[in-house]
């Protein structure tokens, strides 16, 4: 089976629409999981997209078991509105038993509750798990915990020109933040920087060493 391929197509209003071939990838197991890295990490995070096939989805409960026995947070990010729908009571399971940092988009988490209002989405995420950070694109983003709930403004933008890559750049800015020991504010900021360089220009690769933007 070849690797794994995708074609993304980008508007002119920067929005992509992605058609997606997982290849060797779909046959994600537990024995293919380097346990000697997850536990070495300070975080694992977990990709919603593989999570389809029941082998998968155990592997994603063999990696997250295997980090919480030595200490380490798990994250997971929910990909895509379309993957939640195939699999949400599944998600939903895996949130609640394993995951310490949820990762997602407004329309995401929308999908994973089954509601119409974000104020719904985020009452019930705060009762399921320790930390979501949920993007809300222009309008920035929400970090919520059992303790409170922040507001993080989007980094100002030129021009937005592709969203590609937008979810991931923010996590993993939020994560370099939270490995750092700083605030979830500063967190959520550095999420927002790296993701406005990726959205300013096409293609989902920084172009610039994010170190030298924090």
């Amino acid at each position: 089976m070849p690797t794994g391929s995708c074609i993304i197509v980008v508007t002119p209003d920067a929005q992509r629409t992605m058609n997606t071939h997982l290849g060797v990838s779909s046959l994600l197991c537990p024995p293919d999981i380097d346990l000697d890295t997850v536990a070495a990490g300070a975080v694992l995070y977990m990709e919603g997209y593989l999570f389809d096939r029941p082998e998968a989805k155990a592997a994603f409960r063999h990696a997250s078991q295997t980090a919480h026995e030595h200490g380490r947070m798990v994250s997971l990010t929910l990909s895509d509105s379309f993957c939640v729908d195939r699999h949400r009571d599944d998600f939903r399971a895996l949130v609640s038993d394993e995951v310490d940092i949820l990762f997602g988009n407004e329309d995401e988490l929308l999908s994973l509750y089954e509601v119409s209002s974000f104020d719904d989405a985020v009452a019930a995420v705060r009762a399921d798990c320790a930390m979501a950070a949920i993007t809300r694109g222009a309008v920035g983003s929400v970090i919520i915990t059992h303790e409170e709930i922040l507001v993080i403004d989007a980094e100002p933008v030129d021009q937005v020109l592709d969203t590609t890559g937008a979810g991931d750049l923010f996590a993993s800015g939020f994560l370099y933040g939270l490995t750092k020991g700083l605030p979830l504010v500063e967190c959520g900021r550095l999420g927002s920087i790296a993701a406005a360089e990726v959205i300013s220009h096409v293609g989902p690769r920084p172009l610039v060493e994010l170190r030298n933007l924090l």
